[in-house]
């Protein structure tokens, strides 16, 4: 039991600092602009969580299947998301994270919306490309040591966990961007760029010694 949520608490944590829920919920800030209150900012935040929740758990039992269906090895994705997750980490590092999720043609259009909980906040800047190979390399590896049925119920776990996370840190976004400020932001987010490089490596190094072996 202890094992288990010991992988459920390392999953959890590495969708959180790949979310990057903090560096969000400045963005979504940004873009509500003067009208961010508490009661503004609650709706959108369940939206966006329900967004995040049901776009995890849709990648995780039909995403590795799809890939399959086009004959695309599981450590090929490993490579890939190792790759995608670095350049997300050198971006976040260098405090620019917002670029790795989202474009600026996207920023704009989303200030021109009304409703932003879904897209872009929902997708892709919260939930992207980096997300998606990083859901299905967790529970492929959970898969390596633990049956079918664990390795689903553990990255379930993670992803309502992670997704329970967002709400609460965008929920109160007001109150964190005013404690953490723009400097603290920034720092926060090059320390978990450091997190999500490490992250990156480690699938790196998997997926290519799973090719070559």
């Amino acid at each position: 039991m202890q094992a288990l949520l010991n992988l459920i608490m390392h999953d959890t944590i590495a969708l959180i600092t790949i979310l990057n829920p903090i560096a969000a919920a400045s963005i979504m800030i940004s873009l509500i602009g003067s009208d961010a209150t508490s009661q503004t900012v609650r709706p959108i935040a369940v939206k966006t969580t329900l967004t995040v929740i049901i776009a995890g758990l849709v990648t995780l039992y039909t995403g590795e299947y799809i890939f399959k269906f086009f004959g695309i090895n599981v450590m090929s994705i490993k490579v890939i998301g190792g790759i995608l997750l670095m350049m997300i980490a050198i971006n976040m590092a260098s405090g620019n994270s917002s670029k790795a999720r989202h474009t600026d043609k996207e920023h704009q259009e989303a200030q021109e919306s009304e409703d932003i909980s879904v897209i872009p906040l929902g997708i892709p800047i919260l939930f992207g490309p980096g997300v998606i190979a990083t859901i299905i390399v967790l529970n492929n590896s959970a898969n390596e040591t633990l049956s079918i049925l664990y390795s689903y119920a553990i990255v379930t776990s993670a992803i309502v966990l992670s997704g329970i996370t967002v709400f609460f840190v965008l929920k109160y976004a007001t109150y964190i961007n005013r404690f953490l400020g723009i400097t603290g932001m920034k720092i926060l987010t090059r320390i978990m760029g450091l997190v999500v490089g490490a992250i990156a490596a480690q699938f790196l190094v998997s997926g290519i010694k799973g090719l070559w072996a």
